[in-house]
């Protein structure tokens, strides 16, 4: 019986080592690799790099970058009801009893007192002017030859503001590699 549980410990033990080796992986983040290939922004950027023509991960893009563009967030005025808080306050009547005793020799004391509350609530007095957004900011980038493919050219991608600004710190045609927030700009 012991041999028995040591054995299926032990199994139990590799195959856990097991798929704790393949989960561990990539960070899930951006990837970045200059023209050449060679890794220099990963080692600037502490990010992992990539060969210029693979494309390791299924969610993310690369190609030559083309152009950058950022919208910046629209809003416009609007109106909505103005809530004010309006209390009313006042007095009530309350019961008290208290008994004493057992059986026949039961006694009831009733007696009465005044308790003040106040009682509040939101009620609409007119209405109020704020800034609605419209349209929430957004940062985008146009590639060339993306994923390797020379005719799929100035294709757009919305992306997070850090990608944005490596973007902009690169030379254009210059490759990039990058998770996409989503398409279109």
């Amino acid at each position: 019986m012991r041999g028995k549980r040591l054995i299926v410990a032990g199994v139990t033990a590799i195959l856990l080592g097991g798929l704790g080796a393949c989960s561990s992986g990539s960070d899930g983040g951006p990837k970045y690799v200059d023209a050449g290939g060679s890794g220099a922004d990963a080692a600037q950027t502490g990010r992992p790099s990539t060969d210029a023509g693979a494309n390791t991960d299924t969610d993310t893009v690369s190609g030559l970058r083309d152009t950058v563009r950022h919208l910046s967030a629209k809003t416009a005025r609007a109106t909505r009801p103005h809530l004010v808080r309006k209390c009313t306050t006042g007095t009530r009547r309350v019961r008290h009893t208290s008994s004493s005793g057992t059986g026949t020799k039961r006694k009831t004391r009733t007696w009465y007192s005044t308790e003040h509350y106040r009682d509040c609530k939101k009620v609409r007095s007119g209405t109020e002017t704020y800034r609605r957004l419209v349209r929430p900011e957004k940062w985008c980038v146009r590639l060339d030859d993306v994923d390797g493919v020379r005719t799929r050219d100035d294709v757009w991608y919305e992306v997070t503001d850090v990608t944005y600004r490596d973007a902009l710190g690169t030379d254009e045609h210059a490759r990039m590699e990058f998770t996409p927030a989503g398409t279109g700009c």
